[in-house]
């Protein structure tokens, strides 16, 4: 019985190896999609927006769109299969693109917004990557299979603010315009690599089995799960998402700002090639502590200087803080269901902490305009002090609960 057991995961595993290469490749270019709004939808805003206190709306009709789209992809991937569910993705990200270069060109701020919501259905799909990972692998080889698809991104980090750089000025004066045309050929290269994915399909009691969702997000793991995702997200989205227009604000260049990002992005993604073992090692709950921690140490850099330095100090922190915050919630979740459970609470998981960016998002551009970059960085520590907080009391109780087990055994 052993032997075929282990036969069984290591089948399991190759497969899943197999999907983890292809998904890191997806995530690589899906990053390009996000670098891309990200480094320029503030810029294109105070351009064409009404008002300045309106600029980041198109960023944060992207997170709309992430919120948006998580519960659909979580049904879609139910019923039709989770490959589905990309190829999907890829194509609304081909559209933004699309889009996108015609809001330039016409200078209509609604076109362009409704092109960056499309962005974020495309971002919500990518999300469910380090998820579908999982899907069919060993349980010892999850959090490794999460943390690779993320480090997917770090290629975006380097693909994206070039891919901005290098395009930004060939249709002058329309800044940006072309960025957004190769930002929709990147989506359909990923529309090709995500076709050949080769995960489980979708069986009855996906449909249908398991606890319900309400008894299950009830527990104190997912609780505290959720909740340091929906922080550790919200809260660098809220900093990247002011970080280069505060820097246009304090005279500094658009190349410094994709510098910024750039290696923000690095930050977010890069750790992931260690994160994995770092929580098979010492736990997911202390690496998504740390990760809280980092992004403390971020805000408490952008509030000592506005010098470029500061600025991509910050970024760089704020990114590796992000990693391992969200890896190690992403593995916390895990942990709290059954596989015919799985996409209805990950596309819950998500939808929170998707939800709770887009209303922090709308407030990022008035709180930047109205009270300054020091401020975006106050708000950073009341929801980190919270977090670490919840965590503690969950895992310590949780502990406390183990040792009465083996004491009375």
């Amino acid at each position: 019985m052993i032997d075929v057991t282990v036969t069984e995961d290591t089948s399991d595993d190759a497969r899943a190896r197999r999907n983890v290469a292809r998904l890191a490749a997806a995530q690589a270019l899906t990053g390009a999609n996000s670098a891309v709004i990200f480094a320029t939808g503030a810029i294109v805003g105070v351009t064409i927006a009404p008002n300045i206190g309106l600029a980041t709306v198109p960023i944060s009709m992207y997170v709309v769109g992430l919120a948006a789209g998580t519960l659909p992809t979580g049904a879609i991937s139910r019923r039709y299969g989770r490959r589905v569910a990309f190829l999907m993705g890829t194509g609304c990200g081909a559209v933004t693109g699309v889009l996108g270069c015609l809001a330039i060109l016409r200078g209509s701020f609604a076109l362009f917004c409704l092109a960056t919501f499309l962005g974020g259905l495309y971002g919500a799909v990518a999300q469910s990557y380090r998820f579908a990972a999982a899907d069919g692998a060993s349980a010892a080889f999850r959090p490794k299979a999460v943390s690779w698809v993320m480090a997917g991104g770090i290629f975006a980090g380097l693909l994206g603010p070039q891919l901005v750089q290098w395009t930004m000025d060939v249709w002058q004066p329309y800044l940006f315009a072309f960025s957004y045309l190769i930002q929709a050929a990147v989506a359909l290269i990923a529309m090709g690599i995500v076709a050949g994915v080769d995960l489980p399909k979708p069986a009855a009691a996906d449909l249908h089995g398991g606890r319900p969702l309400s008894e299950i997000v009830r527990q104190p793991r997912f609780i505290a799960a959720a909740l340091c995702g929906t922080i550790a997200y919200p809260v660098m989205n809220l900093v990247m998402t002011s970080a280069p227009l505060a820097m246009q604000m304090c005279g500094l260049t658009v190349s410094d700002s994709n510098f910024g990002l750039q290696w923000h992005i690095v930050a977010m993604y890069g750790p992931s090639f260690f994160t994995g073992s770092l929580i098979a090692r010492f736990g997911a709950p202390v690496i998504v502590a740390l990760g809280l921690g980092l992004e403390a140490v971020a805000a408490i850099i952008g509030l000592s200087g506005l010098t470029a330095m500061h600025f991509w100090a910050t970024l760089v922190m704020l990114g590796v803080g992000w990693n391992f915050g969200f890896v190690g919630a992403s593995a916390l979740v895990l942990e709290t269901h059954t596989s015919a459970e799985r996409n209805k609470v990950q596309a819950f998981n998500d939808f929170l902490i998707f939800g709770l960016m887009a209303l922090g998002s709308f407030s990022s551009g008035q709180l930047l305009a109205h009270f300054g970059w020091s401020a975006v960085n106050l708000v950073v520590f009341p929801p980190v002090l919270l977090g670490l907080c919840v965590l503690a009391l969950v895992w310590s109780s949780k502990r406390r609960v183990a040792a009465d087990i083996v004491e009375r055994g």
